[in-house]
């Protein structure tokens, strides 16, 4: 008891955090609509402090926007007889939709793999993987491949050096959402770093939502498939129609 009760005594004790977070959005609602083809949200905000400014290290700000997350099958394609088939496949456990870091300089140099591994902070370590086939040796690779796609859509983001810092207490960054969306919560979060280790960490939401024809569209196919795999096929026949009557009209 007597080592519990010095131990309460010291947690009470402590100071309180040197160094927290002040959060700014310049919106947390994106609506998607037909018209939709990608936003940009401002994340802005200040440092509160309860002592000076430590001269060193300095401070370092880390952003990340991360997308509800789902199930992923990755498959590998291989030419056989001449042929692209699929052969193997792994079952990405939970990967975000969209995922965006943003840093005040390299990811490396603000983050010790330590505190990316507690935190989740940089993309691969976003991606959960459990496990894959005995019979795979080269599990990894998927996982790489499923970060090449998702970055060449723009779906997944490293942003070096985009977020400014002024007189160490002011931050600033954009973060650029694209067009193609899953709806949902975009949870964002916003970490100080001093020599890699994080001292403060804020977290927030952004609200992705459809509207207007999206919105009905989305609700129809969930709700009424039948519905709306009928509507599917009767625009398709329609549009068909459609073209082969306006091509024998320029045919005459």
């Amino acid at each position: 008891m007597r080592y519990l009760a010095a131990f309460l005594i010291f947690i009470l004790t402590l100071p309180a955090l040197a160094e927290e977070v002040v959060l700014g959005l310049s919106k947390d609602t994106v609506s998607i609509d037909t018209s939709f083809d990608g936003s940009e949200i401002l994340i802005f905000g200040a440092v509160k402090r309860e002592a000076p400014i430590p001269a060193e290290p300095r401070l370092q700000v880390i952003v990340t926007v991360s997308g509800p997350s789902e199930e992923v099958v990755v498959r590998r394609k291989e030419k056989r007889l001449g042929i692209w088939v699929n052969t193997d496949a792994v079952e990405v456990d939970r990967a975000p939709s969209f995922y965006a870091v943003s840093t005040s300089t390299l990811l490396g140099l603000s983050l010790t793999d330590t505190e990316d591994l507690r935190h989740r902070v940089s993309i691969p370590r976003a991606i959960r993987s459990v496990g894959a086939p005995d019979t795979i040796e080269d599990a990894t690779k998927f996982t790489d491949a499923l970060i090449r796609i998702k970055s060449k859509a723009n779906q997944y983001q490293l942003n070096e050096g985009t977020i400014s810092i002024d007189e160490q207490t002011l931050f600033r960054t954009a973060i650029k959402l694209p067009a193609a969306l899953t709806e949902g919560d975009y949870k964002t979060r916003i970490f100080l770093t001093r020599g890699g280790n994080v001292i403060s960490k804020y977290e927030t939401s952004i609200y992705v939502r459809k509207v207007g024809l999206e919105r009905w569209l989305f609700k129809l196919s969930r709700e009424n498939a039948l519905i709306y795999g009928l509507m599917s096929l009767a625009i398709a026949i329609s549009a068909g129609w459609l073209a082969s009557a306006v091509f024998r009209i320029f045919r005459a």
